[in-house]
């Protein structure tokens, strides 16, 4: 066919409009999407024609417009199946609320609500006080605020409290909680003045007793490396020291816990992690921590502790400007009922995730196995992820493929609907149970059977095996 025939061939966008592959379209997308999208398809394919390539049929066309509709359809932010293992996945949105947040969230989004609407006495309240008592009761705290992360935590603290003063922290807890976030950087924005003291491995007492002597200082900060330690050579002093000393002052001591621990972890065989109760027992004046990690809630930056400084923070200008919205509200309050009541081990998926014993996950790989009749079974380590525990594994057993692209499996695993994300080690595709609810099972194996055929020729990639030794654990996610 000649290039003038081939461009004549083509479908006018009248013609790939009325397709009855395309017309449901319409209505889902509207019609200016749809003639966007067909004009675009076919200077694509003119383009094509005239760099030589074969010219596709009217259908192949049409289908091709129907595929790009679909996708255009698909909504952006939906679930994903998490077999990664790690259970606080800050890309998949870390701490996975529970069925009594999730209701709660719900029912405010669904109608109208009291978020700052007192029903006793008809007239405005405060959004803060559907969780301040809640705080109170499960922390320790005097009093609390709750904003939208825990960077806007700090942030807020140090703005309303040290604003162009300065701050005295140790070089040690310089630390970088991830996405570029640095505490230097966060420091600088709220107008407070960094000072620093000690050695990036030591820091001692007296290291703050002298800065503390040579100028005016207006906060003490005391910043828990939750992403990564310190080993070897290192020293610093503990909180209760710091705290004792920055009252000796009249200072405030703020601690920035981060991961929002209200449980010790050793009960879960991992390292102990401060707690929030802890941190204010040691006493820390505030502590800051986050909603979505270690708490299991939604995201949230918490600040619980003197009622005096809560109160300044509260009547802060930027304290409007990161103040969280109701739906954020709603989970966080339904979360920390769960604390109060005493049940959160059991109600809280993140915490039912981390008891999950080695038995109970092996047997649930190999029923894996067995539906889809390839891979194997072996021991592996499932981490806890989003800055929290760093290094600190749990003992699983996972479910091995060993496609012959393993970057190309993984890509037609996250194509399926829902998604599936797994982690590649040693040129094998892991699923840990861990982090895959039992309601998600049944797609999570339709997913990979849709995902397989074309790596070897539509044969398991190895043997069924019962071998449960150990895999490298190199590659963290």
């Amino acid at each position: 066919m000649s290039p003038t025939s081939s461009f004549r061939a083509l479908p006018s966008t009248q013609w790939l409009l009325e397709h009855p592959r395309v017309t449901p379209w319409l209505p889902l997308v509207g019609r200016e999407k749809v003639l966007q999208e067909a004009r675009k398809l076919l200077d694509e394919t003119r383009h094509a024609l005239r760099q030589g390539q074969e010219p596709p049929s009217r259908e192949v066309l049409a289908e091709r417009l129907a595929e790009r509709l679909a996708q255009a359809h698909r909504v952006r932010l939906r679930p994903v199946i998490n077999a990664t293992g790690v259970l606080l996945h800050t890309n998949l949105g870390r701490a996975p609320l529970g069925p009594e947040a999730l209701d709660a969230l719900l029912a405010v989004a669904r109608h109208y609500s009291n978020l700052e609407y007192d029903l006793a006495r008809g007239r405005r309240g405060s959004r803060l006080d559907h969780v301040v008592e809640l705080l109170r009761d499960v922390t320790g705290g005097e009093d609390g605020l709750v904003v939208n992360n825990n960077a806007a935590a700090v942030l807020l603290v140090l703005q309303a409290l040290a604003r162009r003063r300065r701050v005295l922290i140790a070089r040690t807890q310089l630390v970088e909680i991830g996405g570029g976030f640095r505490i230097p950087e966060i420091l600088k924005q709220s107008g407070a003045k960094l000072v620093e003291v000690g050695t990036t491995n030591r820091v001692h007492l007296q290291d703050y007793h002298q800065a503390l002597e040579t100028q005016p200082i207006a906060l003490v900060l005391w910043v828990h490396r939750s992403n990564f330690r310190i080993v070897g050579f290192h020293r610093e002093p503990s909180l209760e020291e710091l705290a004792s000393l920055a009252h000796e002052r009249g200072l405030p001591l703020v601690a920035d816990v981060g991961s929002g621990a209200l449980f010790d972890t050793q009960d879960y065989g991992l390292p102990h992690e401060p707690t929030v109760q802890e941190c204010l027992q040691a006493g820390a004046d505030l502590v800051c921590f986050s909603g979505d990690k270690l708490l299991g809630g939604p995201q949230a930056g918490i600040i619980v502790g003197r009622a005096d400084l809560v109160a300044r923070l509260r009547k802060h200008p930027l304290y409007r400007a990161l103040r969280p919205d109701k739906l954020a509200l709603a989970a966080l309050e339904a979360t920390l009922r769960i604390y109060r009541r005493g049940t959160a081990r059991e109600a809280i998926p993140l915490w039912r995730m981390m008891a999950l014993t080695p038995e109970e996950l092996r047997q649930r790989a190999q029923r894996w196995r067995d539906v889809l009749g390839m891979g194997q079974v072996q021991s592996a380590v499932s981490t806890v992820g989003g800055g929290s525990l760093p290094e600190a594994t749990l003992p699983t057993y996972v479910l091995a493929l060993r496609p012959r692209h393993p970057t190309a499996f993984l890509a037609r695993l996250r194509a399926q609907e829902p998604p599936i994300i797994a982690r590649i080690e040693n040129d094998a595709v892991l699923f840990d149970p861990r982090t895959v609810f039992p309601e998600q099972e049944e797609a999570l194996l339709a997913g990979i059977r849709r995902a397989w055929p074309g790596e070897t020729d539509g044969l398991p990639a190895t043997p069924a095996s019962t071998d449960a030794g150990p895999a490298n654990t190199s590659t963290r996610h």
